[in-house]
């Protein structure tokens, strides 16, 4: 199994990771990420990583159980994660300096690592939270994304994660996008403009 895939940069100076969806890899987002960071003044250095547990089809990954569900895993599958990001930060690129993206499966991982680790900011496409997760004060700037037309994961989720976030005072936005269970241009549009504006010197 591929760890990671990087890109990076010797000169870069931010970091952009990414968490794939359910029964994808770490392959799977790589082209979102050149398309989110080519070309922006601040070099970025990519990280894609792939979940630890064989997908049951046969191919791809899963962070944990989906189907049926198994809640009890996750605390372990973002505990591993939180080591593994815990051991890309370098005194070149801290954790403060690293953006973090996660589609689906991997959203929901990325929200609940955004109550462990300060990011720079955190995007969460397409996700759901997990039952007993709980946003913490002085988190990461959160940025919500979901397709109007989502028929896998509703968008009803990301309200509700809204909700919770702004009950507790963070820095969250949500933006629905003319879509499905997908990442299209539009969306590839507004988070690198989100990257542009909040995250660059």
């Amino acid at each position: 199994m591929t760890e990671l895939i990087s890109l990076n940069s010797e000169s870069a100076t931010n970091r952009l990771v990414l968490l794939h969806g359910w029964g994808a890899d770490a392959h799977d987002l790589m082209p979102i990420g050149k398309l989110l960071t080519d070309g922006l003044k601040d070099p970025f250095e990519i990280i894609s990583l792939s979940a630890p547990q064989p997908h049951p089809s046969g191919s791809g990954r899963q962070w944990y159980p989906l189907y049926p569900h198994e809640w009890e895993q996750v605390p372990n599958a973002v505990l591993d994660l939180e080591k593994r990001l815990n051991n890309l930060c370098t005194k070149q690129i801290p954790l403060e300096k690293t953006v973090l993206l996660g589609f689906s499966q991997g959203g929901a991982m990325a929200l609940d690592l955004a109550t462990r680790i300060k990011f720079q900011g955190v995007f969460a496409l397409s996700s759901y939270p997990h039952p007993d997760w709980e946003p913490m004060k002085n988190m990461s700037p959160i940025f919500l994304c979901h397709g109007e037309m989502d028929d896998v994961v509703p968008k009803a989720a990301s309200n509700k994660s809204l909700d919770m976030l702004l009950k507790n005072g963070i820095k969250a936005e949500l933006y629905f996008f003319d879509g499905g269970h997908e990442i299209n241009n539009d969306l590839i549009h507004y988070c690198r403009g989100k990257i542009e504006q909040q995250f660059l010197s």
